[in-house]
């Protein structure tokens, strides 16, 4: 599947370390037909630009400064401007692969990919198709499968108060224990026992289970 080959594919490259983004660019002008137009190196910057820019397809780093990756791919989704959209992350994280298929995201890729198989994304979803790596898909799928087998029989958790939603959400968008302490002004072993409490209500042992649940039950 591939895009009008009549112009470049315009693509918006969204990542907070310098030197990725110079990697990626300098990989994708040995390619023909695609052409990096924008940068920005946080998801404010992204959420901001992307309606201005209009690029083809986004490709989005998700653990950022400032508006995570799954945070900007939210408020571009709700604010209906988000283009076809690749997540780039080095992080092989089930959670956020979910969260970021449910926030639209079509494409899902590891940072260490060839170049021809980025290409080959950046050009499956500029033509309207979809793209994960087939390995993340089954796991993916396998989890939700599995997940979903044990709501059936749970009855609705008991409620989490403001702040345990607030750090869940957190939690959602890829955060540590220490980021979520560092940007809500706590003691990094406050957030830990909040998450004690958070998996304890959510009848779930780890982050993962705790965040895919959360999304089943529309609690973020």
């Amino acid at each position: 599947m591939h895009a009008n080959p009549s112009r470049p594919i315009r693509v918006f490259l969204v990542d907070d370390q310098t030197l990725v983004r110079q990697g990626i660019r300098s990989l994708l002008s040995l390619a023909d037909g695609i052409d990096v137009v924008a940068e920005a190196c946080d998801g404010r910057q992204a959420v901001e630009q992307i309606p201005q820019v209009r690029p083809d397809v986004v490709l989005m780093d998700m653990r950022m400064p400032v508006l995570s990756g799954l945070e900007a791919l939210q408020a571009l989704g709700k604010a209906g401007a988000l283009p076809p959209t690749i997540i780039l992350t080095t992080f092989d994280d089930d959670a956020l692969v979910l969260a970021g298929i449910k926030a639209g995201a079509r494409g899902y890729l590891l940072k260490d990919v060839s170049l021809e198989q980025l290409v080959d994304a950046i050009q499956t979803v500029a033509a309207g198709g979809s793209l994960v790596q087939p390995a993340v898909t089954q796991r993916l799928l396998s989890g939700l499968e599995h997940m979903r087998n044990e709501f059936v029989s749970l009855d609705q958790p008991d409620p989490l108060t403001e702040r345990e939603t607030e750090i869940l959400r957190l939690m959602a968008s890829g955060f540590s224990n220490k980021e979520i302490a560092n940007s809500l002004g706590v003691a990094e072993g406050t957030i830990k026992n909040h998450v004690s409490n958070i998996l304890s209500k959510l009848g779930v042992r780890d982050r993962t289970r705790a965040v895919l649940k959360a999304f089943e039950l529309h609690l973020v």
